[in-house]
C-alpha cells in the first residue's frame, strides 16, 4: 500500500511547533496540523542532507513494508528514524522526490501518522 500523506517544503524561516530530527540535523512541523498536510523543514547549516532532498519540495507516502517500497528505487537518503515509530527513506525518480514512511505497529499511528 502507498497512501499520500504529505508535501514537504523547504524552508529558511523558523516555524511554529517545530520538531527537532536529529539524524538529519533539520526542524520539521507535523503535516497533520496543517491544513493542506504541508510539512515545512529547516536545515541546520551543518545538516548532512545534500542535494535534491534538501532544496526541493517532497511528496511523502505512507507505507506498509519500507524496504519493499524502496526496492528498485534511486536511494538519496536513509532510511533512518525520522521519530519514535517513524522510519523514512527519500527516494528520487523522474526529477522529483519521494519519501517513504513506515510506522512501527506499536507507535499507534502517533506523530506524524494521523
Amino acid at each position: 500500500m502507498r497512501q499520500f500523506h504529505h508535501v514537504g517544503l523547504p524552508t529558511d524561516e523558523p516555524q511554529s511547533g517545530e520538531t527537532y530530527v536529529a539524524a538529519t540535523k533539520v526542524w520539521v512541523t507535523d503535516p497533520m496540523a496543517h491544513k493542506y498536510k504541508v510539512e515545512f523543514l529547516r536545515f541546520e547549516p551543518d545538516s548532512p542532507v545534500q542535494g535534491a532532498v534538501r532544496n526541493q519540495p517532497h511528496f511523502a507516502f505512507r507505507v506498509d513494508k519500507l524496504k519493499e517500497a524502496m526496492a528498485g528505487e534511486k536511494v538519496v537518503l536513509g532510511p533512518f528514524e525520522a521519530l519514535p515509530g517513524l522510519t523514512v527513506a527519500f527516494v528520487e525518480k523522474d526529477g522529483a522526490v519521494f519519501e517513504f514512511m513506515e510506522f512501527a505497529a506499536s507507535s499507534g499511528g502517533a506523530a506524524w501518522g494521523r
